[in-house]
């Protein structure tokens, strides 16, 4: 029988640990998934003026969700409302890369999209599967810009945030989750190791 040393047995229980607040975080993030959008811009190239002109429509598009927005109470309306103005979206953004010059197309969607790990000002994000109003400019294949529309957390004040996103549905534990600054890296970095390890195995 296996004699077990000292730094065996430590290793074993800090796998058991990483693997316990691995499938925890994963549940909280799968939690803030069913509550919140996220804006995803793709550029068309990531040549200078591309990158510049993704930004444009960025503001142009977050400008009129933003206030589409404001009127829905929950995750449900917000979709909903999204949904029907993807039309009125993609005229929008359309219009902005006219208005430089560009006869890029735009696409506007909303789905379901992966995201990586993401630090904004004020609060961070864990990889995964998040709803996203996707805008693909040209043959997007330029680098992309991100960031969560509902809750407004992309235009929240810092000292706003916690308020902005418990009025859209969050709970104090989930604003706790993506603003907590000590240990989140350890939580966040467990998150991607089991997206990634659930992906391999098909799930």
């Amino acid at each position: 029988m296996k004699r077990w040393f000292k730094w065996e047995l430590a290793l074993l229980l800090g796998l058991c640990a990483a693997l316990l607040c691995g499938v925890w975080s994963v549940e909280q993030q799968e939690d803030l998934s069913r509550k919140m959008i996220r804006l995803h811009v793709i550029a068309h190239s990531d040549s200078a003026e591309d990158q510049a002109l993704k930004l444009e429509v960025r503001d142009a598009v977050l400008d009129y969700a933003t206030a589409v927005l404001q009127r829905s109470a929950d995750m449900t309306e917000a979709q909903e409302a999204l949904q029907d103005s993807l039309p009125r979206i993609e005229r929008i953004a359309r219009a902005a890369v006219t208005a430089e010059g560009y006869d890029y197309g735009v696409s506007a969607s909303l789905g379901q999209a992966e995201f990586p790990l993401k630090e904004y000002d004020g609060f961070s994000l864990p990889a995964g599967e998040y709803t996203a109003l996707r805008l693909v400019i040209g043959d997007g294949g330029g680098q992309n810009w991100w960031c969560v529309v509902f809750p407004p957390l992309c235009t929240a004040a810092a000292c706003d945030l916690t308020e902005t996103a418990i009025a859209a549905g969050m709970s104090e534990e989930d604003v706790s989750f993506i603003t907590e600054s000590e240990g989140y890296i350890l939580k966040f970095r467990a998150v991607e190791l089991w997206q990634q390890l659930r992906q391999k195995l098909g799930k």
